[in-house]
């Protein structure tokens, strides 16, 4: 079976799709065959990666909608070797379909998904529904971006009370892979200070290095390209290259 990452924060314009885009590609560029999922419907990571989603193609969704429906079916290859996507349907209503938790644990099982992928890559959306409620039940490791800010304190308090709830019940082999600071930048006092709070909240051991901010990553998102097809000299593609970098050994592992 392919591995899970779910990339989560209950708190919206933490860079979720920024770092589920660019952890993918690295990932993929370190010769893991990666399937990234879009469940958040504002189907951003089809618009990072430069893939046109037809009307009526099949989408991440469908699964939630149609039992007969397969995740395989609906992914797409990207122009990064070994990086495929499901992408989102924008029309999804986050309240629809029925509220079965395991309906994306089952789809992933697939064996088409594990004859052809390593690892899976999962955007989830920021709201607690059936849809994030679904992937933290399929992943095996959750990896929190967040915004070093006071608010974003919040909102991974209330994704950990989810998650805790998760790891008792539906999925006992959930674990934290990081906790990840997005759009750093060490000299703002204010940085220092949430990132060291969350240090002592959540344990520093937890906590990666960060992704800096840089304006070359929503660049690239504008351009249709990961980072490190982008502006592979700059130091946000500098940052996702020591991420995927840390983070592939331990998923590896399991």
């Amino acid at each position: 079976m392919a591995k899970i990452i779910a990339i989560s924060n209950r708190k919206g314009g933490t860079g979720k799709t920024t770092v589920a885009v660019n952890l993918a590609a690295e990932l993929a560029a370190l010769g893991r065959r990666v399937l990234l999922v879009d469940l958040d419907s504002q189907g951003h990571c089809a618009t990072g990666l430069g893939v046109q989603v037809d009307k009526g193609a099949p989408t991440a969704h469908d699964i939630f909608l149609d039992p007969r429906a397969n995740l395989n079916a609906a992914a797409r290859r990207t122009d990064d070797p070994n990086l495929a996507l499901v992408p989102a349907d924008q029309l999804f209503e986050h309240g629809s379909g029925p509220r079965d938790e395991r309906r994306l644990a089952l789809a992933l099982a697939h064996e088409d998904i594990a004859a052809d992928f390593d690892l899976v890559i999962l955007d989830t959306p920021p709201s607690l529904d059936h849809l994030l409620l679904n992937a933290l039940t399929a992943a095996h490791w959750v990896l929190v971006p967040y915004v070093p800010h006071q608010l974003s304190l919040e909102g991974m308090r209330q994704l950990m009370r989810v998650l805790f709830k998760v790891m008792s019940g539906a999925n006992p082999q959930l674990k934290i892979l990081g906790l990840l600071p997005t759009m750093a930048a060490e000299h703002i006092r204010q940085h220092r200070l949430v990132t060291g709070e969350v240090s002592r909240q959540f344990g520093a051991p937890r906590v990666l290095a960060g992704i800096r901010n840089d304006i070359r990553l929503a660049e690239a998102f504008g351009a249709g390209k990961p980072i490190r097809r982008y502006a592979p000299k700059c130091r946000g593609a500098e940052d996702f290259a020591a991420l995927a970098a840390t983070l592939a050994p331990l998923v590896d592992e399991r």
